[in-house]
């Protein structure tokens, strides 16, 4: 069995972390199989959403693998085998697995069921919508084995929840739990196990039903105004206005709605 479940519903893509014995812990193949899948997806237009999980009930996803791959990362031994290999050729762009340094256009809703910690939240930082369990706890706790949680949280968390709890997380190292990512507005939804994904589809249901150039320029603005001044921030949004409007889509939608139909999107 993968390491990675990669499948498509409609124009919904579906990611699950594999390895459930190992608590989805992310080992260079893993790694290195889900940079591609956001590569293929974020090209392929049929593709509209994108839902990530993880496999078993008790985890999304341990972080990268202590006894594999952080080895790697660290120099403390050579890699043994391809994606190991792979992962030191090509580390920044691996690192794209938590969407860092490209782009990924379309929106990302995360559904976590249990577990997740380390590079498992730092994934779930480049996600857009968060759906998680009651038993879910989310944690940093890379300091407590003098590194970093340098996928992406020194910059991002502090952005994405209170200043002062982004800190805290990651200064003690100590988890949060699934009411306290809820409070903090680290995540959308907390529901059951059984309703998690059901929960996590129907988002992006309602993602797909939109027009999805408008989609793409929303999401691409929100994430690329973050931190400017109003002035450069508002071009942003201008130059997207301004190109989807221009689309056969922008007529379709008004027009559907006169004429009391459902739109029928063709992404151009």
């Amino acid at each position: 069995m993968s390491v990675l479940l990669t499948e498509v519903r409609g124009h919904v893509g579906i990611m699950t972390l594999n390895r459930p014995e190992s608590h989805n812990a992310m080992n260079a193949e893993m790694f290195v199989k889900m940079a591609r899948a956001w590569d293929a997806w974020a090209a392929d237009d049929n593709i509209r959403s994108v839902v990530i999980t993880g496999a078993g009930d008790k985890a999304f996803s341990a972080g990268g693998d202590v006894k594999s791959l952080i080895p790697v990362l660290t120099r403390a031994r050579a890699p043994q085998n391809e994606f190991e290999q792979i992962i030191l050729d090509t580390h920044p762009k691996v690192r794209d697995v938590a969407m860092l340094r490209t782009f990924f256009p379309k929106p990302v809703i995360a559904a976590i069921n249990g577990y997740c910690v380390a590079g498992g939240t730092e994934v779930i930082e480049g996600t857009d919508i968060r759906v998680c369990t009651e038993s879910a706890t989310f944690g940093l706790p890379e300091v407590k084995l003098s590194i970093l949680p340098a996928g992406g949280s020194l910059v991002r968390l502090t952005r994405q929840m209170p200043h002062c709890k982004a800190m805290e997380m990651v200064l003690t190292g100590r988890p949060i739990t699934a009411a306290q990512a809820l409070e903090y507005g680290f995540v959308n939804y907390v529901t059951s196990r059984e309703a998690l994904m059901d929960k996590a589809l129907e988002i992006a249901s309602q993602i797909g039903a939109n027009g999805p150039l408008a989609v793409v320029a929303a999401k691409r603005v929100m994430v690329e105004s973050s931190g400017l001044p109003f002035d450069q921030a508002y071009l942003l949004e201008d130059k997207a206005w301004d190109d989807v409007a221009a689309s056969e889509d922008a007529k379709e939608g008004p027009l559907a709605f006169a004429e009391k139909r459902s739109p029928i999107y063709t992404g151009k």
